[in-house]
């Protein structure tokens, strides 16, 4: 089988690693894209945008990524930050006062974007639909008090921290975050991603699905139901089908509710891989960037229960028995989305990556399928 799409062949071994899933049954449908000193290098797509496999995947398709949309809603903030317009080391509250309840006057905004704050979940009980009203759940997070004290352990904002980085993007910038994500980056970028989608473009959607339709409960059964895992995970249950639904296309759900494509996320990670240029415009300065890579936590997250380790914002490499060890320096940073979306950005090498499918694997941080792809991506940054 050979991809759809155009690769340069620097990324031949990464070319070979995304066609060789299709022909071992590991791939459906999906897109990839890499960037090399801003530029696109890699652009592949191939398979179907359904699970009956009757539409084929195109050019334009888009899908919903989950969690990698949590890196484009941290760029929106190391967007103010470069304006002067964001601390990132300042009290939430000094952009959203109302947040100080509860003993979180001392949250600092890098607590929230290191999954250290203790706000990983909701405690009031909620429904999945809940996502859809951004007031009412920005109102329980200010109210709320935390699981745990802020900088002492870290524990994945699986939903929230798309509200709370999105909710201080609000109240500096007067957008809401999907308008500032349009504004500020993508449009500049011409990019194809979207936190919050225009119906005119449902058309393009592949349905993301993962066989069984399992919940985030599922995925975390035997938990103690005082933990914050439990509180995380099982309140607000999503499964996804969850992301087939109109409501949840169109609203803004920062930490999971993004749709682009392979293309899409590995120019908008450009914008770390590349210095902060791209395509002549400086978006980000070398003292901006250096917050990514400033090491904020490290630990066994609470929620994941893996090893993680986070700089603002971004997660970075680390040692814990999945890709995420496969990196061979420091300036890299990335996330991934339920079932194996993925989005990374290598600051030394000035390479990123988007990975976007449209069947998940059932392991949370992704399977062969994104062993695959990860492996044949830092291959391919050492023969550059």
């Amino acid at each position: 089988m050979t991809a759809n799409g155009f690769s340069d062949k620097k990324f031949y071994k990464l070319k070979d690693a995304y066609e060789q899933n299709f022909n071992e049954g590991l791939d459906v449908g999906s897109s990839l894209g890499v960037t090399y000193n801003g530029k696109v290098i890699l652009n592949l797509w191939d398979g179907f945008k359904d699970e009956e496999k009757k539409e084929p995947w195109l050019e334009d398709t888009i899908v919903n990524v989950w969690s990698s949309t949590k890196n484009m809603a941290s760029l929106c903030a190391y967007i103010l930050y470069e304006k002067g317009l964001l601390d990132f080391h300042a009290p939430v509250k000094d952009y959203w006062p109302e947040f100080s309840e509860n003993g979180k006057e001392n949250i600092l905004v890098s607590h929230i974007m290191s999954h250290s704050s203790g706000l990983s979940g909701w405690d009031s009980k909620i429904d999945y639909r809940d996502y859809y009203n951004w007031d009412k759940l920005c109102m329980l997070l200010a109210k709320q008090k935390p699981f745990w004290e802020a900088g002492k352990e870290v524990g994945y904002h699986s939903i929230s921290v798309g509200y709370l980085i999105g909710e201080i993007v609000k109240r500096i910038s007067g957008k809401t975050i999907g308008q500032f994500f349009q504004d500020e980056i993508a449009k500049p970028l011409n990019s194809d991603f979207h936190i919050g989608l225009d119906p005119m473009d449902f058309n393009r959607v592949a349905n993301i699905y993962m066989p069984g339709d399992p919940s985030t409960e599922d995925l975390f059964d035997e938990m103690d139901k005082e933990s914050p895992a439990y509180k995380t995970m099982a309140n607000g249950i999503l499964k996804p089908s969850c992301a087939l639904e109109e409501d949840w296309r169109i609203s803004e759900i920062p930490a999971a509710g993004g749709h682009g494509n392979g293309k899409s996320i590995s120019e908008c990670m450009a914008l770390i891989a590349n210095h902060g240029e791209v395509n002549g415009v400086k978006f980000l300065s070398e003292k901006t960037l250096e917050n990514i890579f400033a090491e904020q936590i490290i630990g066994n997250d609470l929620v994941l229960d893996n090893l993680v380790r986070w700089g603002i914002g971004f997660a970075l490499p680390v040692k814990n028995g999945t890709w995420m060890g496969y990196f061979k320096n420091d300036k890299t940073c990335y996330w991934t989305g339920w079932g194996g979306s993925l989005s990374i950005a290598d600051k030394e090498n000035r390479v990123s990556l988007g990975f976007a499918p449209v069947r998940m694997e059932n392991d949370v941080f992704g399977e062969e399928r994104t062993n695959n792809i990860v492996k044949a991506f830092v291959e391919s940054i050492e023969d550059l």
